[in-house]
C-alpha cells in the first residue's frame, strides 16, 4: 500500500457561475481501521480561499498550519489580502522546496478572485499545478469522483445547484472507495459568503 493511501481521503472542487466549491469526506483511519469521523481536511485560507489537503494525515495537519502562517505572513507584510493564484503557487513553492523529502498530500485549492471569478487548481507531492475549468479531485477514491464528476457536472451552475452536483458526486464517488466516507462537508464560496452544509453518509 502506497503512504498517499495510509489514511484515505476523497476532495472535490468545482466551479460554478460566479461561484466555487469544495468537498471532502470526513473519515480519519489507519488502512481498513477507521479510528474517527469528523477529521478536518479543508481549511480557510481567506474568506473566499479554501484548500483541502489529501493524502497522510499528519502531513495534512503540518502542512495547514504552515499554509496559515504563510498567508498571515503575507497579509502583514502586502497589506491586502492573497488571490487565489497567488496562494496556489505560494503552496506550490513550498511544496517543491521539501521535493527531495517530500509532504505526503496533494492540495487542492477553491477561490474566488477579486472580480470574483472562480479559481480551482490540484497539484502533486512536489508542486506541479493543474487548473481545468471544470473541477479537480484527488485522494484514494479520485477514479471513481472523475467518473461521477464528469456524469453529473454542467457549464454555470448557480450556487444552489453546484451543491447539488459536488454533494452527489461526493457521495457516490466514496461509496465506491473502502477507505474514505463516512460522510462529507461541502463549502460553497460566493461573492457574499460561504455556505458549509455537513453531509450524512454510509457509516458501513
Amino acid at each position: 500500500m502506497s503512504i498517499m493511501e495510509y489514511n484515505g481521503g476523497a476532495i472535490i472542487a468545482m466551479k460554478g457561475k460566479g461561484c466555487v466549491a469544495i468537498a471532502a469526506d470526513r473519515r480519519f483511519g489507519v488502512q481498513a481501521l477507521t479510528l474517527g469521523t469528523d477529521f478536518q481536511k479543508v481549511f480557510p485560507a481567506t474568506d473566499k480561499i479554501y484548500f483541502g489537503l489529501a493524502g497522510l494525515a499528519t502531513d495534512v495537519q503540518t502542512l495547514s498550519e504552515k499554509f496559515r502562517m504563510k498567508v498571515d505572513m503575507y497579509h502583514l507584510r502586502e497589506e491586502r489580502e492573497i488571490t487565489p493564484k497567488t496562494f496556489a503557487h505560494m503552496v506550490s513553492s513550498t511544496l517543491y522546496e521539501k521535493r527531495f523529502g517530500g509532504y505526503f498530500c496533494f492540495p487542492t485549492i477553491a477561490g474566488l478572485d477579486a472580480k470574483n471569478e472562480p479559481y480551482i487548481c490540484n497539484m502533486d507531492g512536489i508542486g506541479c499545478i493543474t487548473t481545468p475549468n471544470d473541477f479537480v479531485v484527488s485522494g484514494t477514491a479520485e477514479n471513481q469522483l472523475y467518473g461521477m464528476c464528469e456524469a453529473l457536472w454542467e457549464p454555470n451552475l448557480e450556487p444552489e445547484d453546484l451543491f447539488e452536483t459536488i454533494s452527489q458526486a461526493l457521495m457516490n464517488g466514496v461509496d465506491r472507495d473502502a477507505i474514505s466516507g463516512w460522510g462529507g462537508i461541502v463549502h460553497v464560496i460566493t461573492a457574499d459568503g460561504v455556505i458549509t452544509r455537513t453531509l450524512k453518509g454510509r457509516m458501513d
